[in-house]
Protein backbone atom coordinates (compact mmCIF):
# COMPACT_ATOMS: atom_id res chain seq x y z
CA UNK A 1 0.00 0.00 0.00
CA UNK A 2 1.29 3.50 -0.69
CA UNK A 3 1.87 5.85 2.19
CA UNK A 4 1.53 9.45 1.81
CA UNK A 5 4.16 12.10 3.17
CA UNK A 6 3.66 13.42 6.84
CA UNK A 7 4.80 16.94 5.91
CA UNK A 8 1.77 19.34 4.99
CA UNK A 9 3.45 21.05 2.07
CA UNK A 10 5.38 17.64 0.51
CA UNK A 11 2.19 15.79 0.96
CA UNK A 12 0.15 18.22 -1.32
CA UNK A 13 3.07 18.21 -3.61
CA UNK A 14 3.19 14.75 -3.74
CA UNK A 15 -0.80 14.53 -4.03
CA UNK A 16 -0.57 16.62 -6.71
CA UNK A 17 2.00 15.17 -8.61
CA UNK A 18 0.81 12.00 -8.60
CA UNK A 19 -2.80 12.64 -10.30
CA UNK A 20 -1.17 15.44 -12.32
CA UNK A 21 1.07 12.25 -13.89
CA UNK A 22 -2.09 10.29 -13.93
CA UNK A 23 -4.26 12.70 -15.98
CA UNK A 24 -1.36 12.97 -18.71
CA UNK A 25 -0.58 9.19 -18.75
CA UNK A 26 -4.60 8.72 -18.82
CA UNK A 27 -6.07 11.53 -21.17
CA UNK A 28 -8.55 9.56 -22.61
CA UNK A 29 -9.98 8.48 -18.82
CA UNK A 30 -9.95 11.10 -15.96
CA UNK A 31 -11.62 8.89 -13.88
CA UNK A 32 -7.74 7.47 -13.10
CA UNK A 33 -7.76 10.60 -11.14
CA UNK A 34 -10.16 10.12 -8.01
CA UNK A 35 -10.46 14.16 -7.73
CA UNK A 36 -11.17 14.67 -11.62
CA UNK A 37 -15.33 14.27 -11.62
CA UNK A 38 -18.40 15.00 -14.01
CA UNK A 39 -20.97 16.48 -13.13
CA UNK A 40 -23.19 13.29 -12.66
CA UNK A 41 -20.55 12.38 -9.97
CA UNK A 42 -20.82 15.84 -8.35
CA UNK A 43 -24.45 15.91 -7.81
CA UNK A 44 -24.62 11.97 -6.62
CA UNK A 45 -21.62 12.66 -4.02
CA UNK A 46 -23.34 16.19 -2.68
CA UNK A 47 -20.23 18.42 -3.18
CA UNK A 48 -21.41 22.34 -3.03
CA UNK A 49 -18.80 24.49 -4.37
CA UNK A 50 -18.55 27.88 -1.81
CA UNK A 51 -15.86 30.53 -2.02
CA UNK A 52 -14.05 31.42 1.21
CA UNK A 53 -15.00 34.68 2.93
CA UNK A 54 -14.68 36.67 6.51
CA UNK A 55 -17.02 35.71 8.97
CA UNK A 56 -18.69 37.32 11.92
CA UNK A 57 -18.16 34.86 14.70
CA UNK A 58 -18.58 35.25 18.43
CA UNK A 59 -15.23 35.70 20.55
CA UNK A 60 -15.22 32.76 23.54
CA UNK A 61 -13.24 32.09 26.21
CA UNK A 62 -11.24 29.34 26.84
CA UNK A 63 -11.48 28.08 30.48
CA UNK A 64 -10.87 25.08 32.86
CA UNK A 65 -13.80 23.73 34.27
CA UNK A 66 -15.01 21.42 36.93
CA UNK A 67 -18.13 18.97 37.21
CA UNK A 68 -20.75 19.36 40.32
CA UNK A 69 -24.18 17.68 41.24
CA UNK A 70 -26.83 19.89 40.41
CA UNK A 71 -27.51 21.67 44.00
CA UNK A 72 -31.25 22.20 42.81
CA UNK A 73 -31.95 18.50 41.81
CA UNK A 74 -29.96 16.99 44.95
CA UNK A 75 -31.42 15.98 47.91
CA UNK A 76 -30.04 15.27 51.20
CA UNK A 77 -31.61 12.27 53.31
CA UNK A 78 -30.85 12.20 57.20
CA UNK A 79 -32.67 11.80 60.13
CA UNK A 80 -34.30 14.72 62.33
CA UNK A 81 -34.75 12.59 65.54
CA UNK A 82 -32.05 10.59 67.21
CA UNK A 83 -32.27 7.18 66.02
CA UNK A 84 -30.97 3.66 64.65
CA UNK A 85 -30.19 1.89 61.94
CA UNK A 86 -32.36 -1.50 61.93
CA UNK A 87 -32.14 -1.85 58.10
CA UNK A 88 -30.73 -0.92 54.70
CA UNK A 89 -33.29 -1.12 51.92
CA UNK A 90 -31.05 1.29 48.91
CA UNK A 91 -27.80 0.98 48.13
CA UNK A 92 -24.81 3.92 46.68
CA UNK A 93 -25.09 3.62 42.86
CA UNK A 94 -29.14 2.38 43.38
CA UNK A 95 -31.58 4.42 41.10
CA UNK A 96 -34.60 5.15 43.17
CA UNK A 97 -38.49 6.42 43.06
CA UNK A 98 -39.64 9.38 45.21
CA UNK A 99 -41.25 8.42 47.73
CA UNK A 100 -39.43 4.36 47.59
CA UNK A 101 -38.10 3.57 51.20
CA UNK A 102 -34.41 3.46 51.98
CA UNK A 103 -33.72 2.61 55.10
CA UNK A 104 -35.45 1.65 58.58
CA UNK A 105 -34.64 3.40 61.81
CA UNK A 106 -36.06 3.20 65.26
CA UNK A 107 -35.85 5.89 67.69
CA UNK A 108 -37.36 6.48 71.38
CA UNK A 109 -38.76 9.94 70.78
CA UNK A 110 -40.72 8.76 67.74
CA UNK A 111 -42.08 5.41 70.03
CA UNK A 112 -43.96 7.99 72.30
CA UNK A 113 -44.87 10.15 69.95
CA UNK A 114 -46.31 7.05 68.30
CA UNK A 115 -48.62 6.01 71.33
CA UNK A 116 -49.26 9.94 72.07
CA UNK A 117 -50.61 10.26 68.27
CA UNK A 118 -52.95 6.76 68.41
CA UNK A 119 -54.04 7.62 72.41
CA UNK A 120 -55.02 11.27 70.78
CA UNK A 121 -56.86 9.84 67.47
CA UNK A 122 -58.87 7.35 69.82
CA UNK A 123 -59.98 9.85 72.30
CA UNK A 124 -60.61 12.23 69.26
CA UNK A 125 -62.98 9.33 67.75
CA UNK A 126 -64.95 9.41 70.95
CA UNK A 127 -65.26 13.32 71.52
CA UNK A 128 -66.16 13.36 67.45
CA UNK A 129 -68.76 10.63 67.90
CA UNK A 130 -70.43 12.61 70.41
CA UNK A 131 -70.66 15.58 68.93
CA UNK A 132 -70.16 19.63 69.78
CA UNK A 133 -73.38 20.09 71.40
CA UNK A 134 -72.93 16.41 73.78
CA UNK A 135 -69.17 18.36 74.98
CA UNK A 136 -67.67 21.22 76.21
CA UNK A 137 -66.08 23.42 73.51
CA UNK A 138 -62.76 23.27 75.19
CA UNK A 139 -62.89 19.45 75.35
CA UNK A 140 -63.72 19.30 72.02
CA UNK A 141 -60.84 21.25 71.04
CA UNK A 142 -58.54 20.07 73.31
CA UNK A 143 -59.08 16.55 71.52
CA UNK A 144 -58.72 18.08 68.28
CA UNK A 145 -55.54 19.88 69.43
CA UNK A 146 -53.47 16.74 70.83
CA UNK A 147 -54.50 14.84 67.37
CA UNK A 148 -53.04 17.14 65.29
CA UNK A 149 -50.13 17.86 67.63
CA UNK A 150 -49.16 14.29 67.71
CA UNK A 151 -49.53 14.07 63.85
CA UNK A 152 -47.25 17.36 63.52
CA UNK A 153 -44.75 16.02 65.47
CA UNK A 154 -44.60 12.84 63.50
CA UNK A 155 -43.82 14.96 60.68
CA UNK A 156 -41.18 16.66 62.28
CA UNK A 157 -39.36 13.79 62.74
CA UNK A 158 -39.89 12.92 58.86
CA UNK A 159 -42.87 10.78 58.38
CA UNK A 160 -45.05 11.52 55.25
CA UNK A 161 -48.73 11.50 55.69
CA UNK A 162 -49.25 8.09 54.24
CA UNK A 163 -46.85 6.67 56.92
CA UNK A 164 -48.77 8.50 59.81
CA UNK A 165 -51.91 7.48 58.55
CA UNK A 166 -50.88 3.85 58.57
CA UNK A 167 -50.07 4.30 62.00
CA UNK A 168 -53.02 4.98 63.49
CA UNK A 169 -54.67 2.52 61.79
CA UNK A 170 -52.78 -0.60 63.02
CA UNK A 171 -52.95 1.17 66.12
CA UNK A 172 -51.21 0.50 69.19
CA UNK A 173 -48.78 -2.42 67.82
CA UNK A 174 -47.69 0.12 65.44
CA UNK A 175 -46.12 2.02 68.11
CA UNK A 176 -42.65 0.65 68.29
CA UNK A 177 -40.22 3.31 67.21
CA UNK A 178 -39.81 2.46 64.21
CA UNK A 179 -40.13 3.83 60.75
CA UNK A 180 -38.56 4.49 57.05
CA UNK A 181 -36.94 7.13 55.81
CA UNK A 182 -38.40 7.72 52.15
CA UNK A 183 -36.86 9.40 48.24
CA UNK A 184 -37.91 12.73 48.51
CA UNK A 185 -37.28 12.37 44.81
CA UNK A 186 -36.64 10.29 41.87
CA UNK A 187 -32.67 9.80 41.79
CA UNK A 188 -29.90 8.02 41.78
CA UNK A 189 -27.75 7.46 45.03
CA UNK A 190 -24.46 8.41 45.32
CA UNK A 191 -23.56 8.28 48.69
CA UNK A 192 -24.27 6.25 51.89
CA UNK A 193 -22.02 6.78 54.61
CA UNK A 194 -23.50 4.50 57.46
CA UNK A 195 -23.51 0.85 58.77
CA UNK A 196 -26.63 -1.20 60.06
CA UNK A 197 -26.94 -1.00 64.13
CA UNK A 198 -25.14 2.67 64.25
CA UNK A 199 -26.50 5.23 65.96
CA UNK A 200 -27.41 8.25 63.95
CA UNK A 201 -27.54 12.00 65.43
CA UNK A 202 -30.18 14.69 63.79
CA UNK A 203 -29.27 16.04 60.56
CA UNK A 204 -26.44 13.43 60.19
CA UNK A 205 -26.52 12.46 56.12
CA UNK A 206 -27.51 9.28 55.44
CA UNK A 207 -28.09 9.36 51.70
CA UNK A 208 -27.23 11.84 49.08
CA UNK A 209 -29.94 11.61 46.33
CA UNK A 210 -28.91 13.15 42.68
CA UNK A 211 -31.04 13.62 40.04
CA UNK A 212 -28.22 13.09 37.39
CA UNK A 213 -30.06 14.48 33.92
CA UNK A 214 -28.09 17.67 34.59
CA UNK A 215 -24.91 18.39 36.16
CA UNK A 216 -23.40 21.82 36.96
CA UNK A 217 -19.65 22.65 35.23
CA UNK A 218 -18.11 25.29 37.52
CA UNK A 219 -15.81 27.43 35.73
CA UNK A 220 -13.16 29.95 37.12
CA UNK A 221 -12.24 33.42 35.64
CA UNK A 222 -10.83 36.21 35.76
CA UNK A 223 -13.20 39.22 37.35
CA UNK A 224 -12.74 41.37 34.15
CA UNK A 225 -13.38 38.01 31.94
CA UNK A 226 -16.09 36.64 34.43
CA UNK A 227 -18.11 39.86 33.55
CA UNK A 228 -18.65 39.15 29.31
CA UNK A 229 -20.04 35.52 30.59
CA UNK A 230 -24.00 36.72 29.74
CA UNK A 231 -26.70 34.73 32.02
CA UNK A 232 -28.09 32.33 29.32
CA UNK A 233 -25.79 31.96 26.76
CA UNK A 234 -24.72 28.42 25.27
CA UNK A 235 -21.33 27.34 26.42
CA UNK A 236 -19.38 24.11 24.81
CA UNK A 237 -18.33 22.16 27.16
CA UNK A 238 -15.74 19.21 25.93
CA UNK A 239 -15.11 16.31 28.09
CA UNK A 240 -14.09 12.48 26.90
CA UNK A 241 -13.22 13.75 23.67
CA UNK A 242 -16.70 14.90 22.73
CA UNK A 243 -18.77 18.49 22.75
CA UNK A 244 -21.93 19.10 24.38
CA UNK A 245 -24.07 22.10 25.15
CA UNK A 246 -24.75 23.68 28.15
CA UNK A 247 -25.82 27.19 29.71
CA UNK A 248 -24.62 29.81 31.72
CA UNK A 249 -27.05 29.66 34.60
CA UNK A 250 -25.16 32.03 37.45
CA UNK A 251 -22.36 34.18 37.80
CA UNK A 252 -21.20 34.75 40.80
CA UNK A 253 -21.12 38.56 42.04
CA UNK A 254 -17.57 37.43 44.71
CA UNK A 255 -14.21 37.04 43.88
CA UNK A 256 -12.28 33.86 45.68
CA UNK A 257 -10.30 35.43 48.23
CA UNK A 258 -7.10 32.54 47.50
CA UNK A 259 -7.69 32.53 44.06
CA UNK A 260 -9.01 35.80 43.30
CA UNK A 261 -11.31 34.04 40.19
CA UNK A 262 -14.71 34.47 40.06
CA UNK A 263 -16.95 31.06 39.75
CA UNK A 264 -19.34 30.74 36.07
CA UNK A 265 -22.21 28.65 36.53
CA UNK A 266 -22.96 26.25 33.67
CA UNK A 267 -25.77 23.76 33.77
CA UNK A 268 -25.51 20.90 31.36
CA UNK A 269 -27.38 18.07 30.04
CA UNK A 270 -26.64 14.84 31.69
CA UNK A 271 -29.16 11.95 30.45
CA UNK A 272 -26.40 9.60 29.23
CA UNK A 273 -24.64 9.77 32.48
CA UNK A 274 -21.33 11.04 31.13
CA UNK A 275 -20.02 13.56 33.49
CA UNK A 276 -19.79 12.59 36.82
CA UNK A 277 -18.99 15.30 40.08
CA UNK A 278 -15.33 15.59 40.32
CA UNK A 279 -14.16 15.26 36.80
CA UNK A 280 -12.13 18.80 34.66
CA UNK A 281 -12.95 19.81 31.30
CA UNK A 282 -12.71 22.87 29.31
CA UNK A 283 -15.27 25.30 28.25
CA UNK A 284 -15.71 27.67 25.80
CA UNK A 285 -17.97 30.97 26.61
CA UNK A 286 -19.27 32.90 24.18
CA UNK A 287 -19.10 36.77 24.95
CA UNK A 288 -20.45 39.86 23.66
CA UNK A 289 -17.80 41.21 21.55
CA UNK A 290 -17.64 39.34 17.67
CA UNK A 291 -14.71 39.37 15.50
CA UNK A 292 -14.27 38.92 11.71
CA UNK A 293 -12.25 35.20 10.58
CA UNK A 294 -11.70 33.70 8.13
CA UNK A 295 -13.95 30.47 8.30
CA UNK A 296 -15.76 27.40 6.41
CA UNK A 297 -18.07 25.36 7.67
CA UNK A 298 -16.92 22.68 10.09
CA UNK A 299 -17.76 19.31 7.50
CA UNK A 300 -15.69 21.28 4.97
CA UNK A 301 -12.45 20.26 6.79
CA UNK A 302 -11.04 16.55 6.61
CA UNK A 303 -7.72 14.97 8.11
CA UNK A 304 -6.02 13.42 5.44
CA UNK A 305 -2.58 11.96 7.00
CA UNK A 306 -3.48 13.46 10.24
CA UNK A 307 -3.20 17.37 8.22
CA UNK A 308 -6.38 19.08 8.64
CA UNK A 309 -7.10 19.58 4.59
CA UNK A 310 -9.62 21.83 2.31
CA UNK A 311 -10.63 21.04 -0.89
CA UNK A 312 -10.38 23.52 -3.23
CA UNK A 313 -11.78 23.44 -7.07
CA UNK A 314 -8.76 22.81 -9.70
CA UNK A 315 -7.65 24.46 -12.58
CA UNK A 316 -10.48 22.59 -14.88
CA UNK A 317 -14.03 21.75 -14.19
CA UNK A 318 -14.48 19.08 -11.96
CA UNK A 319 -11.28 19.05 -10.90
CA UNK A 320 -10.37 19.65 -6.79
CA UNK A 321 -6.92 19.53 -5.16
CA UNK A 322 -6.16 18.98 -1.47
CA UNK A 323 -4.95 22.23 0.62
CA UNK A 324 -3.32 21.53 4.06
CA UNK A 325 -4.72 24.31 6.32
CA UNK A 326 -4.07 25.38 9.71
CA UNK A 327 -7.10 25.85 11.61
CA UNK A 328 -8.39 27.79 15.37
CA UNK A 329 -11.62 27.76 17.29
CA UNK A 330 -15.18 26.12 16.39
CA UNK A 331 -17.66 28.73 16.76
CA UNK A 332 -21.36 28.02 15.70
CA UNK A 333 -20.85 25.17 13.34
CA UNK A 334 -17.79 27.46 11.13
CA UNK A 335 -14.11 26.46 11.59
CA UNK A 336 -11.84 29.24 12.14
CA UNK A 337 -8.70 29.15 9.02
CA UNK A 338 -5.95 30.66 10.44
CA UNK A 339 -3.19 29.48 7.53
CA UNK A 340 -3.38 27.86 4.35
CA UNK A 341 -6.23 29.53 2.26
CA UNK A 342 -7.38 33.21 1.16
CA UNK A 343 -10.64 34.93 1.20
CA UNK A 344 -12.24 34.14 -2.19
CA UNK A 345 -10.90 30.80 -2.91
CA UNK A 346 -13.49 28.10 -4.33
CA UNK A 347 -13.71 25.20 -1.89
CA UNK A 348 -15.88 21.96 -1.41
CA UNK A 349 -18.49 23.29 1.52
CA UNK A 350 -20.57 20.38 1.20
CA UNK A 351 -18.82 16.66 0.32
CA UNK A 352 -15.01 17.05 1.15
CA UNK A 353 -15.66 13.40 3.05
CA UNK A 354 -17.16 11.87 -0.37
CA UNK A 355 -13.83 13.26 -2.12
CA UNK A 356 -11.69 11.64 0.86
CA UNK A 357 -13.40 8.24 0.45
CA UNK A 358 -12.09 8.77 -3.15
CA UNK A 359 -8.65 8.85 -2.52
CA UNK A 360 -8.65 5.86 0.21
CA UNK A 361 -10.34 3.63 -2.77
CA UNK A 362 -8.26 5.28 -5.11
CA UNK A 363 -5.31 3.91 -2.71
CA UNK A 364 -6.72 0.65 -1.99
CA UNK A 365 -7.47 0.31 -6.17
CA UNK A 366 -11.01 0.27 -5.81
CA UNK A 367 -11.04 3.17 -8.70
Amino acid sequence: MTRFPSHPITLVLYLTTLWASAALAFPEAPASNPLVLDAAAIRAAGIVVDTTSLRTLTDQIRAPGEVKVDAYSTALVSPRVASQVVARKAKLGDVVKAGQPLVVLTSVDVAETQGQLIVASQDWRRVASLGPQAVSARRYNEALVQRDQAKAKLKAYGLSDGQIANLVKRGSRAADGSFELLAPQAGRLTTDDFIVGERIEPGRTLFTLAAEASVWVEARLAPGTAEQARTGATVIVIAHGSERKGRVIQRSHQTDEKTRTVAVRIQVPNEDDLLHPGELVECRIPTASKSQRLAVPTEAVVLLQNQATVFVSGRQAGQFEPVPVEVGETRDGWMEITQGLAAGTPYVSKGAFALKARILRSQLGEE
